[in-house]
């Protein structure tokens, strides 16, 4: 299947360039404005699942952007490099994701408010910007820095779903949980136990080929799991978004 049409987003690559970010853009139904919530993809990239994750919030009544920090030329391209800006913290990835988040912010449409949703490596990235502007996160199965409490430092309120059959975030859920409440930040972090890690996709995602693997790996969808964690990152978002 064809991704939905994509919105081009003004911003300008840490190197000086001008690079060609898109995003896909849902809007509720009705009038707005409404809060914004910007979507970041797991290592497979912006696909259909990510889009319907947007749709979802959309028609919670929030003005969803699902960022393609592969715009520059696709996972073979950008894969190692988001990587990598994402264990320094710093690169391209957060130049995008700052850019989508002040391009939503502005918008006629938006109240100016905006969060963030991450899945897998998205995940990671909703963490590590919750100190950048955003007014609420939710860190879905992301990988967690080496040095959590700095990261945490002056970090919007934090909701966070993992799955306790994820071999890859042991003890993710309990660390987090942690660290949040010795940083004072406002948060709601629950592990499943019957699930691991992708669990909050609709359908299997990544290369065909890989699909077999992934399944072994445990990497499949869980919908009681994942009707669980959307109720609560909806009330989570209600909350501080509202």
């Amino acid at each position: 299947m064809a991704l939905p049409a994509l919105t081009t987003v003004p911003t300008a690559g840490h190197d000086g360039a001008s690079p060609v970010l898109q995003a896909y853009v849902s809007r509720p139904s009705g009038e707005g404005p409404w809060p914004g919530v910007v979507v970041v993809h797991e290592a497979f990239g912006l696909d259909e699942v990510t889009c319907r994750q947007a749709d979802r919030l959309a028609a919670a009544g929030y003005l969803a952007v699902a960022v393609d920090l592969f715009s520059a030329g696709g996972a073979r391209r950008c894969l190692v490099s988001t990587f990598r800006a994402l264990f320094a913290g710093q690169g391209r990835a957060f130049v995008d994701i700052e850019a989508t988040r002040a391009w939503t912010a502005a918008r006629e449409d938006c109240t100016g408010i905006v969060g963030s949703i991450g899945f897998c490596m998205g995940g990671g990235f909703a963490l590590l910007t919750a100190s950048r502007g955003f007014d609420a996160a939710s860190v879905n199965y992301g990988q967690l820095p080496k040095d959590l409490d700095a990261a945490l430092e002056g970090a919007c309120p934090i909701v966070g779903s993992f799955g306790a059959k994820d071999p890859s975030l042991k003890g993710a859920a309990t660390t987090l949980d942690d660290a949040l409440a010795r940083a004072g930040v406002p948060h709601d972090v629950k592990e499943y136990p019957g699930a691991g890690h992708s669990f909050m996709n609709d359908a299997p995602v990544g290369p065909k080929v890989l699909r077999p693997l992934m399944r072994v790996g445990g990497l499949v969808p869980h919908p009681a799991a994942a009707e669980d964690a959307w109720r609560r990152i909806e009330d989570f978002f209600g909350t501080h978004l509202r």
